[in-house]
């Protein structure tokens, strides 16, 4: 046999091998980012009741210096928070802490229909999230659009 009727294989991968795994590396950074985009909007969720439930020991302190509790607007079971409310909250209640701070994406109002029940409410700024928390259950009572 002489050197010409050889046939020569290279080694290496070919285009279509190439394209498959480039395919399937899409589907998994396509999912990857899907699951990653809950997981940072469930914990932003999760701080925003947790910083309700600070405002609640707030509001236990405010009360038991005013006889009264804290409300930021209006009386009843719920408020629309925005920066004012915000702000005006966390004056009140926590010393000014910024508990609800902008990368957090949420904002606060507290609200009373008497003196011996409150509701703070926090809202997802560009969302559908409301998160309430009763003060007469001390507990998360409701998430809406979450």
């Amino acid at each position: 046999m002489s050197k010409k009727n050889k046939i020569s294989r290279s080694s290496g991968f070919t285009l279509i091998e190439l394209l498959v795994v480039v395919a399937v590396i899409g589907i998994l950074a396509g999912v990857g980012i899907v699951a990653y985009t809950g997981y940072i909007d469930s914990t932003k969720r999760k701080s925003a009741e947790n910083a309700l439930m600070q405002l609640g020991l707030g509001q236990t302190e405010y009360y038991s210096d005013n006889s009264e509790y804290y409300a930021s607007s209006g009386t009843g079971s719920t408020c629309t928070p925005d920066d004012t409310t915000t702000g005006n909250v966390e004056t009140a209640l926590v010393a000014g802490n910024e508990l609800f701070s902008d990368e957090l994406g949420y904002q606060a109002c507290a609200v009373t229909d008497n003196t011996s029940l409150y509701f703070l409410v926090a809202k997802e700024k560009n969302g559908t999230c409301t998160v309430t928390f009763n003060g007469s259950k001390q507990t998360i009572v409701s998430r809406v659009g979450c």
